[in-house]
């Protein structure tokens, strides 16, 4: 069945989001907001907000969208991009793989039984500490401000800013990161000091948006790299081919095949409740719901996405 015409569906939207949100968050009863990063754990279970976005900027906004949380892992997206921008597809993929793990996204097992021991994709863990590595700059300083810069760029918004305070518990708690940075480090992976490496990567990590900027975010990858507001190119396309297909095979942790078969849009999840996702060639949509299920994903997002999805057979399978 084709996507029905804007107008039709931006029309049912309006009429209609407010009670599927509502059904929806009754599903953050099933989730547990995540407590391993203890900054993260201040955060209502009970939320769930998004916005979608669409072509000429115009957005519907439900529930709690004004909420503000962090990146986590969707700014492993993009910080991939930067890293492609700055250094091309050989020298990235001569330090992470292109495959899914089946693993937890913290997971070393596989460094250490797989040869050559690089990650196996850029979204999880150790990939994303590795990809952080490659971002151009003299100084952590530096890689941090050249990643604010294009993370402002992509959303629009010149006040994006990390949080410090979860940058800061993120640092204090990250033991199982730390280890997997000095494996890669072992291993030849990292070229620079672990400590300034992770200082890069816990920095995109702690980001801070809200729905909107999510949704500004999602729009630009909709539409192949180009901002259809600005009507300019932000990022070469084969690069947001890239980033995309990472994302339907390994956006929604070990959850992805089925939030492929569920869903069936490419997106990324955050453990701070955030999902980044999108109708190519349409809408950005940013959703955040803190309340997680055991595979680290929005129990109320995930739901949500699916009723929409199946509403307007947004599928792309």
């Amino acid at each position: 069945m084709p996507l029905q015409p804007h107008d039709e569906t931006w029309k049912t939207l309006h009429t209609h989001i407010d009670e599927w949100v509502a059904v929806s968050k009754t599903h953050t009863l099933e989730g547990h907001v995540a407590s391993y990063i203890p900054e993260l754990a201040n955060a209502s279970g009970d939320i769930l907000g998004i916005c979608l976005m669409d072509s000429e900027g115009q957005t519907i906004l439900s529930g709690d969208s004004n909420f503000r949380f962090t990146l986590q892992s969707i700014s492993k997206v993009f910080s991939l991009i930067l890293a492609l921008m700055d250094n091309g597809e050989d020298v990235v993929f001569s330090k992470v793989g292109m495959e899914p793990t089946g693993d937890d996204f913290n997971s070393m097992l596989k460094l250490e039984l797989i040869e050559p021991g690089i990650p196996f994709n850029p979204l999880i863990n150790a990939g994303a500490i590795a990809i952080s590595s490659l971002i151009a700059g003299q100084s952590p300083d530096e890689q941090i401000e050249r990643i604010l810069h294009f993370f402002r760029d992509i959303a629009n918004n010149p006040s994006l800013s990390v949080n410090q305070n979860v940058f800061k518990s993120e640092s204090d708690t990250a033991h199982r990161n730390r280890s997997l940075a000095y494996f890669l480090k072992d291993n030849g992976v990292l070229d620079q000091e672990v400590d300034d490496v992770l200082r890069v990567y816990f920095s995109h990590c702690s980001i801070e948006v809200d729905c909107t900027d999510l949704a500004r975010m999602a729009l630009v990858l909709a539409h192949n790299g180009v901002d259809p507001i600005r009507k300019q190119r932000l990022i070469p396309r084969r690069f947001v081919q890239i980033a995309k297909t990472f994302m339907f095979t390994c956006g929604m942790y070990n959850a992805s095949g089925e939030f492929a078969l569920n869903v069936g849009l490419p997106a990324k999840s955050g453990v701070s409740g955030s999902i980044l996702t999108m109708v190519p060639g349409q809408y950005g949509i940013g959703i955040v719901g803190p309340a997680l299920n055991r595979k680290g994903n929005s129990t109320a997002g995930v739901h949500l996405l699916g009723i929409l999805s199946q509403e307007f057979d947004w599928s792309m399978f």
